[in-house]
């Protein structure tokens, strides 16, 4: 298992109960996939550097996560189809 954290940008306009509903998902996909969460944070609604999709704002969250290497090109490849995420980037720790 190696350690992991992971950014994603969610769309402004949800509401905590959507957003909760996408970490629920992404959580769902680390546990399913042998690892376990750290942390979830989250960090709310910020100005993005540049607007992307013509949104100037997004929620951030921050998690961190042991995942068995096998399992990281498998949960990028779901957070891009996922729909209310905007941007995400998955780095080792």
């Amino acid at each position: 298992m190696r350690k992991y954290e992971l950014i994603m940008i969610a769309r402004p306009d949800l509401d905590e109960n959507s957003l909760s509903e996408v970490v629920k998902k992404v959580t769902g996909w680390v546990s399913e996939g042998g690892g376990q969460i750290e942390k979830v944070d989250q960090w709310g609604k910020r100005k993005l550097a540049y607007p992307i999709n013509k949104q100037t704002e997004g929620l951030y969250v921050q998690i961190n996560l042991n995942i068995p290497p096998f399992v990281a090109p498998q949960l990028e490849r779901n957070l891009g189809y996922l729909e209310p995420v905007v941007r995400f980037s998955i780095i080792q720790v």
